[in-house]
């Protein structure tokens, strides 16, 4: 709850609400699909990124917090073997007894965690064959370009063939994000890789971005109009194939460290949050000590793995129904249905519950 409280405290009132995604069709007159509704226990937050990394920041003790060290790579202390020594980019090195690597999708500890003696080394990382063109658009802009979907008070999806386009009105309405997504469903993820040398995230014209969405609908081409001549363009990382275990000695993975996923929908933070509630529950239990680190952190693999790779799933999922590629052939309604109902319904009180079942039984806490 303490982050909660963080984050209302650095958003606007009207950004709280029961705000269920409104699909559209891309193509055509841009036709209602699907209202998804949302309960009346229900509540989003729309805000900006850095808004949530400054309630973030809020809750972090600066005292022992340092800033800009990127960690390269991880080691067994040359003094002590049950200790770990990780070593940053600018040289420097911390001896330490427990790891927990949140390095993103990038993360240098995740080549530690899935290293085999003998074996190549892993990297357990794939381009998802979707690229995301990203960027804001103020409101009024599109107004006075007559764009004719209202955008204001709901979240919109526009919907089409390889494609869909994300639409979330910001700051009480008056920045619009927008991120739209091209992909490939004709190859499978991890078949292949950017070329060499290439960047994950680049700058394209306007004009590249109608080229891809040659053909939508008069809103999504005024809306693609709109963007910044110099668009960012995200080839999407996944983590893939799924990682076998979170955790190896006294080191674990969280976040997108370990299972980086697919944006679409909107929940790849959530698991990682999951992920780091537990870990800290965890190892603030009276019971965990530092000869039975290894064992609490194998608990906390076991638990979450599950859940965060059925999110993966999920959300791998629903951009190929968003996309016209879902798996029924009960029409795009149907597949829409319930999307979000195992994402938001989930009792995360009841991970520590069962990895506290799991210790005792297997002798690593007492009864």
């Amino acid at each position: 709850m303490d982050l909660l409280d963080a984050v209302l405290q650095n958003i606007n009132s009207n950004d709280l609400g029961s705000r269920g995604f409104l699909f559209h069709s891309g193509l055509g007159e841009h036709e209602l699909v699907y209202d998804y509704p949302p309960a009346p226990e229900d509540a989003s937050i729309s805000m900006h990124r850095a808004a949530f990394l400054n309630a973030l920041v809020e809750l972090v003790d600066l005292q022992s917090t340092h800033f800009n060290k990127r960690c390269t790579s991880i080691s067994e202390s040359p003094t002590n073997p049950n200790r770990l020594l990780v070593h940053f980019i600018d040289g420097t090195t911390h001896e330490t007894d427990v790891v927990l690597g949140a390095d993103g999708i990038k993360s240098a500890v995740r080549h530690f965690v899935v290293a085999k003696a003998g074996e190549p080394p892993r990297h357990n990382l794939a381009f998802s064959n979707t690229v995301a063109y990203r960027g804001l658009i103020p409101y009024a802009q599109l107004e006075a370009a007559g764009f004719k979907t209202r955008l204001t008070d709901r979240p919109v999806c526009f919907v089409g063939p390889s494609k869909h386009a994300i639409v979330v009105p910001i700051k009480n309405g008056e920045l619009i994000n927008v991120a739209a997504f091209s992909a490939r469903y004709d190859i499978p993820i991890g078949s292949q890789n950017l070329p060499e040398g290439t960047p994950w995230v680049d700058q394209v014209s306007r004009e590249d971005i109608q080229k891809d969405f040659d053909g939508w609908g008069v809103d999504v081409a005024t809306l693609l109009q709109l963007m910044p001549e110099k668009t960012v363009r995200w080839s999407v990382h996944v983590v893939h194939p799924p990682l076998e275990t979170y955790s190896k000695g006294h080191v674990a993975l969280l976040g997108d460290a370990a299972h980086g996923m697919l944006h679409h929908l909107g929940a790849g933070v959530g698991p990682g949050l999951e992920d780091a509630l537990l870990l800290v529950r965890l190892l603030s239990h009276p019971g965990t000590q530092t000869e039975n680190l290894q064992s609490v952190l194998e608990a906390y693999s076991t638990i979450r793995r599950p859940r965060a790779q059925m999110v993966w799933e999920a959300s791998h999922r629903a951009g190929s129904v968003y996309d016209h590629h879902g798996p029924t052939a009960a029409g795009m309604a149907e597949d829409l249905r319930d999307l979000w109902m195992p994402i938001w319904r989930y009792e995360i009180e009841n991970d520590f519950d069962t990895a506290i079942s799991v210790l005792r039984t297997n002798a690593t806490f007492s009864q």
